[in-house]
């Protein structure tokens, strides 16, 4: 689960991590902002979270003012020193409201209903694409369901060039030439595209093989695609995947 802090005081952002930790160790902090200015700035530039843990008393005012300047897709939990704001908090997107100082059980407690609500929108856009590919007749009208920070987008398997890590993020490169940033591994996009002629030529690069142009001999060689982007292939991926070549 990846998670955005968005808080002024420094110790406070620490106990958070703390907290946050124990009761998640699969919990990773993406990012963090003091300021409403920070924190849209970071939202309009990375892919969204799954959650926000939002202050509402920010160094240049009430974190609510993020809602207006920016769409906010994940979910939020609210972790406050007051009261007062409960009512307001709830009509975002908020699955919680905490007073600070955080209790382990509460986080818990918030942590597992975000978890429930993630695997539900991850099983349902898993049936989407699942009916859509059931009714396909052939990889062309084939599509997969990736969240962005914008959204849902269903993007259609033969539209994809090529995906390429990031850490823990992976950016899809279209025919079109767009480019989409997404909050998961390379692997599991090998894993969901494997079987559609996809193939992993380095841990960097996955590519769509029907968009291979050529082919270059050196110690691993590198392939070019259509768009032209030349690719190194590794080494020990070599051989299977001149196979893989031969048996197009």
């Amino acid at each position: 689960m990846k998670v955005f802090i968005v808080e002024d005081e420094e110790l406070a952002v620490k106990k958070l991590r703390k907290t946050l930790e124990s009761v998640d160790n699969t919990a990773e902090v993406v990012g963090v902002a003091e300021s409403i200015r920070a924190s849209v700035n970071w939202l309009q530039n990375n892919p969204a979270p799954d959650l926000i843990l939002m202050d509402i008393e920010l160094c240049d005012g009430q974190s609510f003012e993020i809602f207006d300047k920016v769409d906010v897709k994940s979910t939020v939990i609210f972790t406050t020193s007051y009261d007062e704001y409960a009512l307001r908090a709830f009509k975002v997107n908020s699955v919680d409201y905490l007073l600070k100082p955080i209790d382990a059980d509460d986080l818990l407690q918030a942590v597992n209903k975000l978890q429930k609500i993630l695997d539900q929108q991850q099983l349902t856009e898993k049936f989407s694409a699942l009916f859509h590919n059931l009714k396909a007749a052939d990889n062309t009208s084939k599509r997969i369901t990736v969240a962005t920070n914008k959204g849902l987008l269903f993007l259609q398997i033969s539209d994809i060039v090529r995906c390429e890590a990031d850490v823990n993020y992976t950016t899809i490169f279209l025919k079109d030439k767009q480019q989409i940033m997404v909050a998961k591994t390379l692997k599991e996009f090998e894993d969901m595209l494997s079987d559609h002629n996809f193939f992993r030529i380095h841990n960097s690069h996955l590519i769509n093989m029907d968009y291979i142009k050529s082919y270059h001999k050196g110690k691993g060689g590198y392939v070019t695609l259509a768009d032209n982007t030349s690719l190194e292939v590794s080494t020990r991926r070599r051989d299977l995947f001149l196979k893989r070549i031969e048996e197009m």
